[in-house]
This record gives C-alpha cells, structure tokens and sequence, in this order.
C-alpha cells in the first residue's frame, strides 16, 4: 500500500514531538518496540486489530489494556489506543521505523545495514562506522553488521538509499567493467 509510509511517519512525527515536549522520546521508543514484539509473537491480537467489522469502540479498550498491562507511559498506552481506533495498528512496525529514524535525525545519527563475508570485531565495526561517519558530514553511524556468505570479501553498506560497495565482488565488477570498455 502506496499510503502506509506517509501514514506511519505521520502518526510517528506527531507521537516524536509529543514524546520530546514531555522528554520521554527514549522510553517512548523502548515502549513501542514491546508493543510491536509483542504484536508480532500474537498473531490472533494482531488480526483482532486488523478486522474491520470490529468497531473503533471495541478495538481501543482492548489496545489501552494491553498497553497497561506492558507497564507503558500513558502517552504510549493513548497513542496504542490511537492507532487501534483508527485502524491503524497494522502500520505499528512502520511507525515504529519512522520513530527511530526521527530519533536518529534529532540526534545526528543514522543507521547503515552492512553486509560482510565475515562478522566484523569491535574494533572493525567502529572504525567502519567513523569512516562512514566522515562521508556523510561527520554523523555518528549505528551499524547493524549482517553475514552474507555470498560475499567474496570486503563490505556493502545500505545507508538509507545510498548504498557503500567495499566488496571484493564489487572491485571484481569494476574491474571488469574497464576491461570491457578497454
């Protein structure tokens, strides 16, 4: 559906600038994140959100109880029951990836998914994402590090839409492609 991002990252922009008025963004997000797995692990709560012909009346309490019952803040607890009311709960995992991407924003950080032929050490994964950090203005990278045993070497790195190839594939195909064009 065409519509869901502009749904979640609307729902999330207003919960962001509600959490930072309150300085509840952090616990905000951690909450979200329960609700969200829990979500996902309860696949007949999860439908019971997603039928139409139970009604907004219906839907609300229930979402309000299951937040209560997850210990949540009241502004989680309301913008749970929120989004049941409206029909929206299915949007919860988008609206929660649009939440912690305007966290990241607010804070001068940004997520990079990279792939290596081989789990990065500590040291690796830092000094990676200060390089990255250094190409992109000086943000501070949070890397999630991936294992594709389809790569010879070396890393790939998703950064939003950018995409970093620091692969041994990559310089094979490089190299290739100036040895076809002579």
């Amino acid at each position: 559906m065409a519509t869901a991002p502009r749904v979640a990252r609307s729902y999330a922009k207003a919960l962001f600038e509600l959490a930072r008025e309150r300085d509840q963004a952090d616990a905000v997000a951690r909450e979200l994140d329960a609700v969200a797995d829990l979500l996902g692990r309860e696949p007949e709560l999860r439908a019971l959100f997603a039928r139409p012909w139970i009604s907004a009346a219906i839907k609300r309490p229930i979402a309000a109880e299951v937040a209560t019952r997850l210990e949540v803040s009241t502004l989680t607890r309301d913008f749970i029951a929120l989004m049941a009311a409206k029909g929206r709960v299915e949007h919860l995992g988008e609206t929660v990836a649009a939440y912690r991407a305007l966290m990241d924003e607010a804070a001068g950080r940004v997520r990079a998914r990279v792939r290596t032929a081989a789990p990065l050490s500590d040291g690796e994964r830092t000094a990676l994402g200060e390089r990255l950090g250094r190409a992109l203005d000086g943000k501070r990278v949070m890397i999630e590090d991936v294992v594709d045993g389809t790569l010879l070497g070396g890393f790939v790195a998703e950064i939003g839409s950018l995409l970093v190839d620091g692969s041994l594939d990559g310089q094979l195909a490089q190299m290739r492609d100036r040895l076809a064009r002579g």
